[in-house]
């Protein structure tokens, strides 16, 4: 492994106004703000405005967008396109709790971009698409139980917090039989009793799941890629037997395309991996950052609405939401956007590809082009077992070092790095490469000068909050 013979200074952000801000907003927001997720202690962002796949501080920083609010912004910050028809439709008034035509586009462009859909319905946000979803399933089969995977997030209700993501993957329990681990208090023993935990990728597993419990099995929930985990991918067949196993044993399929839907492909993870679900979730690139989301399914599986199951919401479909979804969506129905997207991501593999092979670092790029992560490991994972096993630590310090420089990835190993079109503009897609290279070099000085496990304040901080959030102290 080699250096650069002189490392470069890290450069010093501008913090002033945060801290202040941190210590008002610390009076009033648990965590000092409105999510656990956002909570790095006297390291949290406030952010002030964005542009593109730029984004500023409340001092000034600038950074290079990479996470993209997690994802939505599939088109970049402010996109006029979105803004300017979002605001010529909301001036007709914002919530009637009564259908708008641009509530019955949505369900169409969804449907058009998603062949298989037959019927959709809006929502505000991806925790409630599969808190819906999941109830559906229940009320079509008739059963209780839910099979989720390891390491996968599909919101913040009760009955999607289970192992999440522990930083001690012994938690998990046996591999060969997972339990069931709750993410914070407040989840009753008899909601987390309904789903029940499988590792990805281990069909072997999952089968005697259903041998065992396939009675009273609903449906299966999964991320087509485990998104929580740096985006890895499923083994060749893996979504095939899925689909295989829940026809054999009458459970529902439900695809979470909170993340990879409209991103991986204009018809999502389906088109992708070309498998049919019997459900599917939606949000995040729909709205392009605004609070749309959706679920939707088979003709037949969606039948029990609306007078079998409960569904609803104050603002389900609302005139900005479901504004920015038609424009979205027809943006990327009628433009080469996605393929840009694409494009941007594997320059940038391209180039990081470069840096790791000169310095002979082991390395896999997991996810796709458009959403991917970097796990410092020779083997390539195959679940979320396998984060344990990669230099995360090293991952850590690159990534909190990379915000020093100019550029915002999670500073947390376990989340991929988001792309969207605008940061094929100019020369960002290369800034990305040079500044993940001084990062780099200086992760690997520190390393050489004998903290190996010491990490910039940021992240271990970061990790410090999902630990505490776990534990359920309620600070995240």
């Amino acid at each position: 492994m080699t250096t650069r013979p002189e490392a470069l200074p890290t450069p010093a952000l501008k913090r002033a106004r945060q801290l202040a801000m941190y210590e008002r907003a610390s009076k009033t927001l648990p965590g000092g703000t409105d999510s656990n997720f956002r909570a790095w202690g006297t390291d949290t962002i406030y952010v002030d405005r964005g542009k593109g796949g730029l984004v500023w501080d409340i001092d000034g920083n600038e950074y290079i967008d990479l996470r993209l609010g997690y994802g939505p912004v599939i088109l970049g910050h402010g996109d006029d396109r979105v803004d300017d028809y979002v605001n010529e439709r909301m001036r007709r008034g914002v919530s009637f709790s009564l259908t708008s035509e641009d509530e019955v586009l949505v369900g169409e462009l969804v449907k058009e971009l998603n062949p298989w859909l037959g019927q959709v319905r809006m929502t505000v946000s991806g925790t409630e698409a599969t808190m819906h979803a999941m109830r559906i399933a229940r009320a079509y089969t008739g059963r209780t139980k839910i099979v989720k995977f390891e390491g996968q997030y599909h919101g913040v209700h009760d009955y999607a917090l289970i192992s999440v993501l522990p930083n001690d993957v012994s938690e998990l329990g046996d591999m060969d039989n997972p339990v069931g681990l709750a993410w914070g208090r407040g989840i009753p023993q008899a909601v987390a009793d309904t789903v029940i935990p499988a590792r990805y990728n281990a069909l072997d597993v999952l089968r005697r799941i259903f041998e065992r419990d396939g009675r009273d099995i609903a449906g299966v929930i999964i991320e087509p890629v485990l998104g929580n985990a740096q985006g890895i991918l499923p083994r060749p067949g893996f979504h095939e037997a899925i689909r295989a196993l829940t026809r054999e044993f009458g459970a529902l399929l439900i695809f979470d395309e909170v993340k990879t839907g409209f991103r991986f492909a204009r018809g999502g993870a389906a088109e992708f991996f070309g498998i049919t679900p019997d459900l599917a979730t939606y949000a995040k690139a729909m709205g392009n950052g605004y609070p749309a989301a959706a679920f939707g399914g088979t003709t037949e599986v969606m039948s029990v609405l609306p007078d079998k199951v409960s569904h609803g919401g104050t603002y389900a479909g609302n005139r900005v939401a479901a504004a920015a979804a038609v424009k979205t969506l027809t943006i990327i129905k009628e433009t080469d956007a996605l393929e840009t997207v694409k494009a941007t991501g594997l320059r940038v593999q391209t180039g990081l590809r470069e840096v790791l092979e000169r310095r002979g670092i082991a390395h896999v790029f997991t996810g796709h082009p458009t959403m991917f992560g970097i796990m410092f490991t020779e083997q390539v994972p195959t679940e979320y077992r396998d984060w344990a096993n990669s230099d995360h630590d090293l991952y850590d310090a690159v990534a909190t070092g990379m915000h020093a420089r100019g550029a915002m990835p999670e500073p947390d190993s376990r989340e991929p790095w988001f792309f969207c079109e605008a940061h094929a503009q100019g020369d960002i897609a290369d800034r990305v490469v040079t500044i993940f290279e001084d990062a780099l070099d200086a992760a690997l000085d520190q390393r050489a000068g004998g903290a190996p496990d010491q990490l910039p304040r940021d992240a271990e901080r970061h990790h410090l909050a999902r630990e505490a959030e776990m534990l359920g102290d309620g600070q995240g």
